[in-house]
């Protein structure tokens, strides 16, 4: 039981890549380099670069982007993530085009 809910939750992980891959083309070639598994070194480094950064998203340049991307890369390496970081990020994505769409409602009505 507990190894179909780990594929599950790795699959799960996998589709989030495949988005935002397909989302934003000029990142593919990087994100499917740091998915590989001999990229568990930089992918672990960047991971908490990016972390960091998104706690410092107040700061110019530093975005609160990187705060899920950087789990979703420690998410990788670390199982135990995988199942509430995929959870919250789409939960995150269902969110957002929720609100773009009340968004567009809101503009076109005016």
């Amino acid at each position: 039981m507990r190894a179909r809910q780990a594929a599950r939750a790795k699959a799960r992980l996998a589709r989030q890549f495949d988005v935002i891959k397909r989302r934003v083309p000029a990142t593919a070639r990087f994100v499917t380099w740091l998915q590989a598994r001999n990229a568990t070194i930089f992918r672990v480094q960047i991971a908490i670069l990016m972390v960091l950064g998104g706690i410092f998203s107040f700061l110019p340049v530093l975005g609160l982007w990187m705060l899920p991307f950087g789990l979703m890369l420690l998410a990788v390496d670390l199982p135990f993530l995988q199942g509430p970081v995929t959870g919250a990020i789409i939960r995150l994505r269902r969110r957002a085009s929720i609100w773009a769409r009340w968004r567009r409602i809101r503009r076109n009505s005016r």
